[in-house]
């Protein structure tokens, strides 16, 4: 384990090096300025989440789209995360991740459209889409798909499962002394009862689970930032500083250069919000939608909850919480401290702070846990076939029961770089069809005539793919 630690952590050095912070931060500002500021529909896409598209074509509902992306991002990445960010870049990692998210919902909404733009129908009538498929069939890129489809599938055992099962375990452990192996083979069990039942299994439980989590846990939040609302301006200040001002050590948070928090707040920013990954475009595909920038829009809304909204409360709490309370320290240079720190804050409200934490934080794991089965199946049956459907899920359940047992520090290096690995060839195809993401944006939401987001006027490209 300590060689495939130091690989990874070789690795990831890298991959996140200020290239790939570039090319992501990068094309979050091309897209917003590619689709005129798409930030500014965010109201509309919260509007037609909520409604059904009873001409859409598609497996299931936009809503059942959006939660089950949301239960794919709205995860561990949100909870340790955003303390495992503050640990190692201060607190200015905190702001990084913010605008990651702000800027994100342009990339959000280009993966969307195009994963629909580009969809196809199986002979059995499902619909299948997402990068691989764009690549495939709008830039005749198949080499390039048939990558993200492998890191899709490999992506999944890293950032949708073997994390989030670890931070379960290791919660639990800390809290209620459940062994960790215990805590895998109940998570493992569970897992297993609802993939095993398809995609629609995972859309109806992710359905009913995330909204209410969700709730829960940012009632949790807003205790906690009253209690600390003398310290709040101080936060803000100081996220705000550290992200463009070298942070000395001190006041119980680590030292960091500006590199360290914009490399760890765009890092776990990606990991919360997957804005660029190319992930939940694929569930985004299944949706039932008349166009591909409704679906978009709604697909949209997911980055807007999950970092601008979760992950930004999240922010506020930990870095309040230290600041009035100088002996809890975010130092200590491992990914186990986000952990901690988070405990730690919630720990802050009497008796029920910590199962507040304990049951959101196995509430948005398990739901990410299934929201990515699905996106881990669709890659590798891209790359083989149906028949390695079954296989993959046995293995996803699997790799649950290890991934909470494992190392902390070696399960984020790895999925840090598998983040990253499946990034790459999605920023490339969402900016070689910019232009016609450009061009059909301005088509459905002209100001003059918002109407035409009704319309179906451009034909789906959904031919049977060939066997």
């Amino acid at each position: 384990m300590d060689i495939i630690n130091n690989f990874f952590t070789w690795l990831n050095g890298y991959l996140w090096g200020p290239p790939f912070l570039i090319l992501l931060f990068g094309t979050h500002l091309y897209m917003t300025f590619k689709t005129g500021f798409i930030q500014k529909k965010i109201g509309l896409g919260i509007k037609l989440s909520v409604t059904k598209d009873k001409d859409g074509v598609g497996d299931v509902s936009q809503f059942a789209a959006l939660t089950t992306a949301l239960a794919a991002t709205i995860g561990t990445g949100n909870i340790v995360g955003v303390g495992t960010a503050i640990a190692l870049g201060g607190p200015g990692a905190v702001l990084w991740m913010w605008l990651t998210g702000v800027f994100g919902i342009a990339t959000k909404y280009a993966e969307s459209l195009v994963a629909v733009k580009y969809r196809v129908k199986t002979a059995d009538g499902t619909m299948l889409g997402g990068a691989m498929f764009a690549l495939e069939r709008g830039l005749n890129l198949k080499w390039l798909g048939v990558i993200f489809a492998l890191f899709a599938a490999l992506s999944a055992f890293g950032i949708g499962c073997s994390v989030q099962a670890n931070a379960v375990s290791k919660v639990v452990y800390q809290n209620f002394g459940v062994p960790l192996w215990v805590t895998g083979v109940v998570m493992a069990v569970l897992v297993a009862v609802v993939i095993l039942g398809g995609v629609k299994w995972i859309t109806r439980t992710c359905e009913g689970l995330v909204p209410f989590m969700a709730i829960f846990y940012v009632i949790g939040c807003l205790i906690i930032i009253v209690m600390n609302r003398a310290f709040l301006w101080d936060a803000i200040v100081l996220i705000c500083t550290s992200a463009f001002t070298p942070h000395a050590a001190g006041g119980g948070f680590v030292g960091a250069s500006v590199m360290m928090a914009a490399r760890f707040g765009v890092a776990r920013g990606l990991f919360s919000n997957e804005s660029g990954m190319g992930s939940a475009p694929i569930v985004a595909a299944a949706a039932k939608t008349r166009n591909p920038v409704r679906q978009a829009l709604v697909s949209a809304t997911g980055t807007f909850w999950d970092t601008v909204v979760v992950c930004a409360m999240t922010g506020l709490v930990l870095v309040s919480t230290i600041i009035a309370n100088p002996a809890i320290t975010a130092d200590g240079g491992g990914a186990i401290d986000g952990a901690v720190l988070t405990s730690a804050a919630f720990n802050q409200i009497p008796v029920i702070g910590p199962i507040v934490l304990t049951f959101g934080l196995i509430t948005f794991a398990f739901s990410t846990i299934l929201g990515w089965s699905y996106y881990g199946e669709r890659g590798a049956e891209y790359l083989l076939g149906k028949l390695v459907i079954l296989p993959y899920k046995v293995v996803y359940v699997g790799i649950t029961f290890i991934g909470a047992v494992m190392s902390l520090g070696t399960v984020w290096n790895i999925a840090d770089a598998l983040n990253a690995l499946m990034a790459i060839p999605n920023l490339i195809c969402i900016l070689l069809l910019s232009g016609m993401i450009a061009k059909e944006t301005k088509y459905y939401l002209t100001d003059d005539n918002i109407e035409k987001i009704d319309e179906t006027p451009i034909p789906f490209i959904d031919n049977k793919r060939k066997k």
